[in-house]
């Protein structure tokens, strides 16, 4: 039986459906308890009571915009009445408005990416740390990066953007944060089979230049970042932080 999270309470964002909720399931394979969340109610109901199907009791949920600070904190407050304090963060929510020449994005979709995969990723850890420096306890955070935050990203620009820069926000808050026993490390994903990346999944010539580069030669599955993410959640990396763990295929060795 795995119990490398026994003890431990994770908020999951974005754990409706893909990766979040296949991360949020294997907490729950590794005994953790889990808070997940996203926008909308329905998917959120139907990937809780799937997991507890399986891991009686481990998951719960609330929804939260992550561009809403207040909803931010009311996830947090949620979180800590249900299973106690939450010392895991996957910061996994996320949206991409455009897709096409970089210039031609309109301010309100670049605003909005920004909002969500930054600002409102920026606001949850500021939650989470204020709350575990309280309680003195150990924490660890996940930020959900992408491999097009570690390169050029034709047709995703600021999706990359926010990307990359939550690879930085990854480091920095490592170096801040490593002193209070809490430790920040970053997933960067290849080409996921999701809902977020079917654009390029249902265009060949498009998933094409993924899967020609990538020496696995395939598109990845959500459920294959989850062991990544339970050993960044877990006392089996309590001495890694700052790290970006690449979960792509090979994709970014050539």
């Amino acid at each position: 039986m795995d119990e490398r999270l026994k003890g431990k309470v994770a908020i999951v964002t974005g754990g409706s459906r893909g990766i979040g909720a296949a991360i949020a399931k294997g907490f729950a394979a590794a005994g953790g308890k889990v808070v997940i969340s996203s926008r909308k109610e329905e998917g959120l109901k139907i990937q809780a009571e799937a997991i507890n199907a399986e891991y009686p009791d481990a998951v719960q949920y609330k929804t939260c915009h992550m561009g809403d600070p207040e909803q931010i904190s009311a996830l947090f407050d949620f979180a800590n009445d249900t299973f106690g304090i939450p010392s895991i963060l996957v910061n996994n929510a996320a949206t991409n408005p455009y897709f096409g020449p970089m210039l031609g994005i309109s301010n309100g979709a670049w605003a909005k990416t920004f909002q969500v995969n930054l600002e409102g990723p920026f606001e949850a850890i500021r939650l989470l740390v204020g709350r575990l420096q309280e309680a003195k306890h150990p924490g660890s955070i996940i930020n959900v990066s992408s491999i097009v935050g570690a390169g050029a990203a034709p047709l995703q620009g600021v999706y990359g953007m926010t990307k990359a820069a939550m690879i930085s926000m990854t480091k920095t808050l490592a170096m801040e944060l490593g002193g209070n026993d809490i430790r920040v490390n970053a997933i960067a994903p290849g080409l996921i089979d999701t809902k977020l990346s079917s654009i390029i999944t249902s265009t060949p010539d498009l998933k094409r230049t993924f899967t020609d580069r990538t020496p696995l030669g395939r598109v990845g599955k959500p459920e294959e970042l989850a062991g990544a993410a339970v050993f960044l959640a877990s006392d089996e990396s309590r001495y890694v932080t700052g790290q970006t763990l690449f979960v792509d295929g090979g994709y970014t060795i050539g």
